[in-house]
């Protein structure tokens, strides 16, 4: 059958009912002027605004479900020419600064004449009541950018960009925004974020750039090593990343191999080197991304150099009369240190580095107050940090000093770089830092080059909670067996922790033995063996359940942890459901629509890139936070963020939050919880490992609900996880040779 002829449609666009943002794939209504109903249209529309006037070419067909309709092929816009319509198109939301309101006032005052003044003399917006100024100066911007925007977008839809990407790309080169698409694709996949490898080699496809050619080798290879990055490997054997690559880029083997080797000889993408293979076998070749690799041989000198230095900033605890000492810290604490606690707090203030590890109601908080109130009782200078805002808040909470996130501490800035380092080190005697199984490589790096020589650094954290969402497995690598690194591993589980059921059932979990889920005040199962039934029963649970019996808050008091983002009882279709139950819409309450998602005050949400830029000292993934304003004219929400900071976050820069009703269990690492419900069904079985489950019932604090079925509960206590990641931290500190093996992703960031 023929497709039908092309055809032109003008019509003004009423709404966007559905868009995907990563094609740009679009279902909107359109009025066309003559009367009648709004009609649907299908296709393409990057960057349309409602309130815009489109000359579309496409195709009539007709939807089973929906009607007649029109498949948009290509379009242009079209500036409206009637008052109605231009007061639509400024009060769209397209322009900073203009929202219906005042789109109402300028149409009102300028007439038809309003969209020649605002390109041609904006300076007589001031004549507008309610239009100073400072905001004439920014609808001038606004105006100026959308143009230049606008331009980049209809080049960009031409080789199939999205929206929000083609924002980011004009945002990142401006005016050389065509210039950098057309002839250096693959710089974008490096320089702009939520650009991969595949869509700069989309780009570059579609510019004309050759499949077998160097360039596209080179960032694939790249891309493959980055992407074993984001699974937590600081490497990848040689042999792996290019049997890796070779599948990616669908190229002769040779030309990979070729590549790499140029790569490697520049020095400036990647470093090759010898490493011992796994259980200490055979040496492997690993393939290391260059920071990577700087990270790693900074980390382990940075280490050895603190543990070797004659240099000591707490002299007095040489010669300290340790009986009297405890004898008095009981005193102040109202409580005795077991014997391995004991040998903790010895270790912690006469060692220069000291790792405390071990599992929930083990004693490490106590154990660290009891550090804590001796240091200072030597007048020594203490300062607490943790990955995570949550995790310092709790920090500082149990030690009664100011406790911050290890990024603040080091005042990190945009690039990364820190303002403490080894030139400029922290004035601190004693640095301690909690929830440290969430360090990675490179964040590692940056701490521990920032203690001064002769100070001490005391390491805690659960290492058999989940590894690092970043690279590397810093905590369990300074553990190894055989290295240099004093540790105490408290075992001990004490009485009054032995009454709970969330630590009971933590440590059955850990030692390979199913929960107890029968008979507990503060540990629940519902038995659910269908995933779509388990995301019904864990939102009901959730949002009414818990908050009616226990009188809980569900927003904030109540957390949903799912193994992973996918699925009918994945964090991501659960966010929409719980949204739906905790903050519905309303017809008075202003929201803000991207893609699929809405954004409403009062939302529960999380940043999930580092952005140095934003807030005091950059916000970071991970930071959780509520949506408090939302203002459609400003095009700008604000979150307040559990460290108490207020953010603003411009309307273009949504993509750089998400609901955190509920979260993957790898994205709560450090924080904790009075309620926790973990959704345990068949649907991710792949992800159903002991350390994933451990890791989210120790996110409670109180209460753990479990939903789903008893076989997968009892496939993730068996499931030991799969193999280590590749690091050679560890043996660059003189460990002995851990069993390594390859693992695959479930191992990796979630």
């Amino acid at each position: 059958m023929s497709n039908p002829p092309m055809a032109v449609l003008e019509a003004v666009l009423e709404r966007i009912t559905y868009a995907n943002e990563e094609n740009g794939y679009t279902v909107a209504r359109v009025d066309t002027g003559r009367g009648g109903d709004l009609l649907t249209v299908v296709g393409s529309l990057l960057g349309a605004q409602p309130g815009e006037s489109l000359r579309m070419e496409g195709r009539w067909g007709s939807h089973s479900q929906y009607g007649k309709q029109f498949t948009v092929e290509n379009y242009t816009t079209v500036l409206p020419a009637t008052i109605q319509g231009i007061r639509r198109y400024l009060g769209s939301g397209l322009i900073k600064g203009i929202g219906p309101v005042m789109a109402d006032r300028i149409t009102t005052h300028f007439g038809v004449d309003t969209l020649d003044i605002i390109e041609q003399e904006p300076k007589r917006l001031v004549e507008v009541p309610g239009l100073g100024p400072k905001r004439t100066k920014m609808i001038a911007a606004a105006w100026e950018e959308q143009k230049a925007i606008k331009e980049v977008m209809v080049f960009l839809q031409g080789v199939g960009v999205s929206t929000s990407i083609a924002v980011r790309i004009y945002k990142k080169y401006g005016d050389g925004s065509i210039s950098v698409v057309k002839n250096e694709p693959y710089r974008l996949a490096a320089d702009v974020w939520g650009i991969g490898f595949l869509t700069a080699d989309r780009i570059a496809q579609a510019v004309g750039i050759p499949h077998d050619s160097p360039e596209r080798v080179k960032a694939g290879l790249q891309y493959a090593l980055s992407q074993s990055t984001d699974q937590g490997h600081c490497f990848l054997p040689e042999d792996q990343l290019i049997r890796d690559a070779g599948k990616l880029l669908q190229v002769d083997t040779g030309l990979i191999i070729e590549c790499l080797a140029e790569l490697a000889a520049e020095d400036e993408g990647v470093v090759k080197e010898k490493v011992p293979g796994p259980d200490g076998g055979e040496p492997v070749t690993a393939v290391y991304l260059v920071p990577f690799h700087r990270a790693e041989l900074s980390l382990s000198g940075q280490v050895l150099r603190l543990l070797r230095t004659g240099e000591d900033r707490m002299p007095a605890f040489r010669d300290v009369a340790w009986d009297k000492a405890l004898t008095w810290l009981a005193g102040r604490t109202g409580a005795e240190l077991a014997p391995e606690q004991r040998e903790a707090v010895r270790l912690a203030l006469t060692e220069k580095v000291a790792v405390l590890t071990g599992g929930p109601g083990c004693g490490k908080s106590f154990t660290v107050r009891s550090i804590v109130e001796l240091a200072r009782a030597k007048k020594a200078k203490v300062v607490l940090a943790a990955p995570t805002g949550r995790a310092a808040k709790r920090l500082s909470e149990l030690t009664g000093a100011e406790a911050s996130t290890v990024h603040r501490l080091l005042e990190l800035r945009p690039g990364g770089d820190a303002a403490y380092d080894r030139d400029r080190p922290l004035d601190a005697d004693l640095v301690v830092v909690d929830e440290a199984s969430m360090l990675d490589l490179l964040l590692a790096n940056k701490l521990v080059k920032a203690v001064a020589p002769g100070a001490h650094l005391l390491l805690v954290g659960d290492v058999d909670q989940l590894p690092s969402v970043g690279a590397g497995e810093v905590l369990r690598d300074l553990l190894a067996e055989g290295g240099p690194v004093p540790r105490v591993r408290l075992t001990r589980i004490f009485r009054q922790a032995q009454q709970s059921g969330v630590v009971t059932n933590a440590h059955r979990i850990n030692s390979g033995v199913p929960p107890l889920t029968q008979g507990l005040a503060d540990f629940f199962h519902f038995v659910e063996d269908e995933t779509e039934d388990a995301g019904r029963v864990t939102v009901e649970v959730a949002a009414h359940r818990i908050p009616a019996k226990f009188g809980l808050d569900p927003r904030r008091d109540v957390q949903v942890l799912a193994p992973m983002h996918r699925g009918p009882a994945g964090a991501g279709a659960l966010n929409g459901l719980l949204q739906q139950a905790i903050t519905p819409g309303r017809p008075d309450l202003p929201e803000k629509r991207l893609g699929g998602r809405v954004f409403r005050v009062g939302d529960k949400v999380t940043q999930i890139r580092n952005n140095y830029e934003k807030g005091e000292n950059g916000v970071f993934n991970g930071t959780v936070g509520v949506v408090t304003a939302l203002n459609l004219d400003d095009q700008r929400l604000t979150v307040l963020t559990d460290e108490d900071e207020e953010v603003p976050y411009d309307f273009d820069e949504l993509d750089e939050l998400a609901h955190a009703y509920a979260m993957t269990i790898h994205r709560s690492q450090g924080s904790e919880y009075p309620a926790v419900v973990i959704p345990v069904t068949s649907g991710a079985w792949m992800m159903l490992q002991r350390n994933l489950l451990y890791t989210a019932v120790t996110r409670a604090k109180k209460l753990v609900v479990l939903v789903g079925s008893r076989k997968a509960i009892g496939q993730a206590v068996r499931t030991v996880s799969a193999g280590r990641r590749f690091t050679a931290l560890d043996h660059r500190l003189g460990a002995l040779p851990a069993p390594r093996l390859p693992t695959t992703g479930a191992n990796g960031a979630g």
